[in-house]
């Protein structure tokens, strides 16, 4: 008897050992996304974030919305205490799960959706999904959200166990592997990705003829899915297309939103057309020569938008203490790494 009590301790043993160094491999080989491509980060800091209960309006979308619209200026000029939930190239199907993911922690009063991702059918590569769902916490939701994003080349236990994905990567492994295998830093300010960068547009390519002007049955299949979750929820859903110069947006992809809009009653604000009102230099205000906006442009572009939101009955927050002293400290950072990448 005690010979099998001392075999059962030894292969019990034996068999937490191979667990455990297996868990440390598998935080060792995972991305950490906190230096080269940090985009991978921005969905699950949101977990993180103090007072999420208290934020009033959520972004979903693309980098359309976290390159483009500064949180930190909608909360100085308005009040409104707002949350980018954007992930490289998500798709309108990921939007609505995140969307999903974010309503179980906070009612916002609106949410905005950005309408680019209306273009794709299909998922393109195995690195935005990844971007757009690790950072997930693990629920149906994300289980629904992985089953309906994997390519042809997935399979799905790669995102219940990453090693089984990452297993190769010990080349790519980097000081910060170690240095944030435990915790991680911010990388966003709410989800907003900060560039001071500068660099014009130059030979903005044009809108080439296509096939096929029409959005895809899933893609206003998930925008009906979208809406539905926010009027279910009492919530106002504002559709937006950002002021990006590239891809080309159509005029018949406009006038497909603007139908939408138009029949189930939604705001839909094209920044295309108010870029004057707006204010960019397009030579001043980008980072990458019009695909996205740096944080001069970003703050330009929120603070007309924030103004539609206040009037629109958004509300204003700045007389929450707990808020105030939580985005202090936000404004300190942001403006010292604003200042630090403009030396």
């Amino acid at each position: 008897m005690k010979k099998n009590k001392k075999r059962g301790l030894r292969i019990f043993v034996s068999a937490l050992i191979i667990i455990l160094s297996l868990l440390f491999l598998q935080r060792l080989l995972t991305p950490k996304y906190v230096d080269d491509v940090v985009e991978g980060a921005f969905i699950k800091e949101f977990y993180n974030e103090e007072h999420k209960e208290d934020l009033n309006l959520i972004f979903i979308g693309d980098c359309e919305v976290y390159s483009n619209f500064s949180p930190v200026t909608l909360w100085q000029e308005y009040g409104i205490n707002s949350y980018i939930r954007g992930s490289a190239d998500q798709y309108v199907w990921q939007s609505y799960y995140i969307l999903e993911d974010t309503l179980k922690y906070v009612k916002p009063e609106a949410v905005v959706f950005n309408v680019l991702s209306l273009r794709n059918e299909e998922p393109k590569r195995e690195a935005y999904n990844r971007m757009s769902l690790e950072g997930l916490k693990w629920s149906g939701t994300k289980i629904n959200a992985i089953r309906d994003s994997m390519t042809e080349d997935e399979n799905f236990l790669d995102y219940v166990f990453p090693i089984l994905r990452y297993h190769s990567r010990w080349s790519d492994i980097k000081s910060t592997d170690f240095e944030f295998f435990f915790h991680s830093k911010p990388v966003s300010y709410n989800g907003f990705y900060m560039k001071t960068d500068v660099r014009p547009p130059q030979d903005v390519p044009e809108g080439q003829p296509l096939n096929n002007y029409n959005f895809g049955e899933r893609a206003w299949h998930y925008l009906d899915k979208i809406r539905t979750l926010c009027e279910d929820n009492g919530i106002e859903l504002i559709l937006i297309k950002a002021p990006s110069l590239y891809p080309y947006w159509y005029d018949e992809y406009e006038e497909q939103v603007e139908n939408y809009a138009n029949e189930h009653e939604l705001m839909y604000i094209n920044f295309l057309e108010h870029k004057d009102e707006i204010g960019l230099d397009y030579d001043t205000d980008t980072f990458d020569g019009g695909l996205h906006l740096n944080v001069y442009g970003a703050e330009k572009l929120s603070r007309w938008f924030g103004n539609i939101l206040s009037e629109e009955g958004l509300s204003d927050l700045r007389d929450r203490e707990n808020l105030q002293r939580m985005w202090d400290e936000k404004i300190s950072r942001y403006e010292a790494e604003k200042a630090e990448q403009s030396d």
